[in-house]
């Protein structure tokens, strides 16, 4: 038998704004994952915790707000100091071209901006565990 992916889909900073996150949400629930959202407004913090507490496999990072230079990495260092650096980050929303380069360098596996094919992120999703090794359910 072979694991679902689970995703948690996070909100962090200020951003007012979920629809996005909630479309892509429902899609990669429709692509056989296990969906986790956590609503608007989180810290850094309390979106990893929720990575961990619920055993994910990604967390999909969607950022309206332009504080993804601050909070992403943020994330990205608190994983890494719950030695949890196998939970694979993506960035989606409003990340400017000239800031993606810094947030890949930083560990964000792939950034994905507006109208980007929800099947396409789910695709993205499944390669990026494929390659950390992990069993998914088609």
């Amino acid at each position: 038998m072979e694991n679902k992916i689970r995703v948690v889909v996070a909100k962090p900073g200020l951003d007012g704004h979920d629809r996005g996150a909630k479309v892509v949400a429902r899609a990669l629930r429709d692509a056989g994952m296990e969906v986790i959202y956590t609503g608007l407004r989180q810290t850094p913090e309390q979106i990893v915790q929720t990575a961990l507490q619920e055993d994910a496999d990604v967390i999909a990072i969607s950022i309206l707000s332009g504080a993804h230079m601050a909070l992403i990495p943020k994330i990205i260092e608190l994983l890494k100091k719950e030695e949890a650096e196998d939970i694979i980050v993506l960035g989606g929303g409003i990340i400017p071209e000239e800031d993606r380069d810094k947030l890949l360098d930083a560990g964000v596996y792939s950034i994905m901006g507006p109208g980007t094919d929800t099947r396409d992120i789910a695709r993205i999703i499944k390669d990026a565990v494929k390659e950390r090794g992990e069993k998914i359910a088609s």
